[in-house]
């Protein structure tokens, strides 16, 4: 039988996809991502299936939408015993071993991981014994965050819970790695294949960097002061004005300090791949996977954080390397969703896909074969808001006041314009609409 290969999945939480040096950023340092894209499949077209942690989360663990999982807003989680693909890989003779986040927030908080080595940094009261989650809502602690513009103003050289969360994480995989394939004990050759799920916080706020980062960064960015609000309640949440939310000078530290948050996990990953190279381990013949839950507006339209179906909130990086099973180098422009990777990384390691996923394997498109690709992709978000990008349109619905936004990014890739109302689109809205029906929506 064919020898499983290993895989190292990294993941970073709350990363827009163009400050990498892959997507040519000029002053972000990514070194080791980068190589990871120069010799992997680049998905510049990755779309997250909710713009917030825990739904996205659980839909990509799960190869399902937040619609069909039931978790569709942040203090749900999956059923007990949910498939995932670490259950599924499980199932078919791998170790699944997990240092860092997974926000699972319920009773299962396995959820087919057969070892977990780093906890989250919090729970909520979520799925528990199948009962509603309101029923929990008097026991609930209020969030630690502040509002966006305190976050912003705050933000500068510092630790932060995320930092000292992501340094554990860090350590718990280099020591797993080295008692796992150099055991002195038992110096014995590895039998199973391995699933090893890597998972930091940073960049996700609170904003906070060391100062050899924040220093290099703060005069080198280009922070986005006072752009113009888009005309959508949603859309236009999360303002931070500068000179009245916070100056000039607080967003420009934010967005030096994001910019460290991002090289240090690349430092991480570096060092995790590294360690693994240590101990003999070839990277050629291992799948390796990076992404990120969601993207970070980054005073972007006038906001910041997530949950907008921005390019910047929504659009997420996503790396695939396997060497052996395919060739890399390769930027790919269709539309794919954090759900694929379930289907992805069973057709990579020869196990059959469950049933009853919106999951779609990449695998052709690596190899490829684009030839039958429905390059569409889908963003939920709340219960309330839905994204169908199609080709380059994107089109919005949110339930709360039946309003409709649709962009078209090869017209207007600043997403400044709603082309709802022009004739040319009329088509193209129908079958969104339809296509919305079908999704419940």
């Amino acid at each position: 039988m064919k020898k499983k290969p290993n895989i190292l999945f990294l993941m970073s939480d709350q990363h827009r996809a163009d400050v990498t040096g892959y997507e040519g950023n000029p002053v972000i340092r990514t070194p080791h991502l980068d190589r990871l894209a120069s010799t992997g499949a680049v998905f510049r077209n990755a779309y997250t299936p909710s713009p917030i942690c825990i739904p996205s989360r659980q839909s990509m663990m799960a190869g399902q939408f937040p619609r069909t999982t039931g978790c569709e807003t942040f203090g749900q989680d999956l059923p007990p015993g949910h498939m995932t693909f670490a259950r599924r890989l499980s199932q078919y003779g791998y170790q699944t071993v997990v240092s860092g986040k997974l926000h699972h927030t319920g009773t299962d908080q396995m959820m087919g991981w057969t070892r977990r080595i780093c906890g989250d940094m919090q729970t909520e009261p979520g799925y528990i014994e199948g009962k509603q989650e309101d029923e929990y809502a008097k026991y609930r602690v209020p969030s630690q965050k502040w509002p966006q513009p305190k976050e912003v103003s705050r933000a500068g050289v510092g630790r932060g819970q995320c930092i000292s969360h992501d340094e554990y994480a860090l350590e718990g995989a280099l020591q797993f790695i080295d008692d796992y394939f150099n055991s002195t004990y038992y110096d014995r050759e590895q039998i199973q294949p391995l699933l090893l799920k890597v998972s930091f916080l940073q960049p996700h706020y609170p904003y906070f960097t060391s100062e050899e980062k924040f220093t290099y960064y703060l005069n080198r960015v280009s922070p986005n002061f006072n752009e113009p609000l888009f005309d959508h309640p949603f859309l236009s949440k999360f303002r931070v004005h500068a000179g009245v939310d916070a100056t000039e000078r607080d967003i420009r530290r934010a967005t030096a300090a994001y910019y460290g948050m991002i090289e240090t996990i690349d430092g991480y990953f570096g060092q995790v791949m590294a360690a693994l190279e240590h101990v003999g381990q070839n990277l050629d013949d291992w799948i390796i996977i990076y992404t990120s839950d969601h993207g970070e507006m980054l005073g972007e339209h006038g906001v910041w954080e997530k949950q907008k179906f921005f390019e910047a909130s929504a659009r997420v990086p996503l790396i695939i390397r396997y060497p052996a099973g395919f060739q890399g180098g390769r930027t790919l422009e269709e539309n794919v969703n954090l759900c694929d990777l379930f289907a992805t990384i069973c057709d990579l390691c020869g196990i059959p896909a469950p049933e009853g996923l919106d999951s779609r394997s990449l695998e052709p498109l690596m190899a490829g074969d684009s030839a039958g690709w429905d390059n569409e992709t889908v963003s939920q978000f709340g219960g309330t808001n839905l994204m169908i990008k199609r080709d380059h349109l994107k089109y919005q619905y949110y339930d709360t006041d039946g309003s409709e936004v649709l962009f078209d990014l090869a017209r207007n890739k600043e997403e400044t314009v709603n082309y709802m109302a022009d004739p040319q689109y009329a088509e193209a809205v129908a079958q969104f609409r339809e296509r919305a029906k079908e999704l419940r929506f």
